[in-house]
């Protein structure tokens, strides 16, 4: 790990020409030269990218929301892009679409488990095994949607509420004019 212009940068294994999946033994070596960059971020940065605040970024892993960061040697935070990423999709989760972050933990792990079980899925061969997962991706679709169906169903009625009130004051209105001669 090296820093260059205040940006901390890691470097990750190549993927092999097998696939996106392979596994790659203990002792297995690459030369330095097939190994490419991967941007890590320190939490100020991360704060300026995002908008969100230091403190928040640290309750998101407390909580949960945000796996675990990687450290530095002295101990401090650095954030992928994987991490950008998954802060940008809590943000409009949170304040774009109103979710709290209670369901905005379910809505991320379903998300998180799902792309597990498309991984083991793509390395399965026994059919058995592929309908189980599949059946259990489908569940936390479901999950997924009635989540988002409640929050739809919220928004409705709110919809709903105001709607009348503005047919109320239409009502209240022409009444005042009718009254008053207006």
């Amino acid at each position: 790990m090296y820093v260059a212009n205040y940006l901390l940068v890691d470097f990750a294994f190549p993927k092999t020409s097998e696939d996106d999946y392979a596994m790659i033994a203990a002792d297995e070596q690459f030369p330095l030269s097939d190994l490419k960059p991967v941007n890590c971020f320190t939490i100020e940065q991360v704060s300026a990218r995002t908008g969100l605040t230091k403190r928040t970024l640290r309750y998101y892993e407390e909580v949960g929301l945000l796996p675990p960061t990687g450290r530095t040697e002295g101990n401090y935070r650095r954030y992928n892009e994987e991490d950008l990423q998954r802060l940008e999709r809590i943000k409009e989760l949170r304040d774009l679409l109103g979710f709290s972050l209670a369901d905005i933990r379910e809505l991320l792990n379903a998300e998180d488990e799902r792309g597990e079980i498309k991984v083991a899925y793509q390395l399965e061969t026994e059919a058995a095994t592929k309908i189980a997962q599949l059946d259990r991706a489908d569940e936390l679709i479901r999950s997924q949607m009635h989540l988002i169906e409640q929050k739809m169903e919220g928004l409705e009625q709110m919809r709903k509420g105001l709607l009348s009130k503005l047919e109320r004051h239409r009502q209240s209105r022409e009444e005042l004019m009718q009254q008053n001669n207006l």
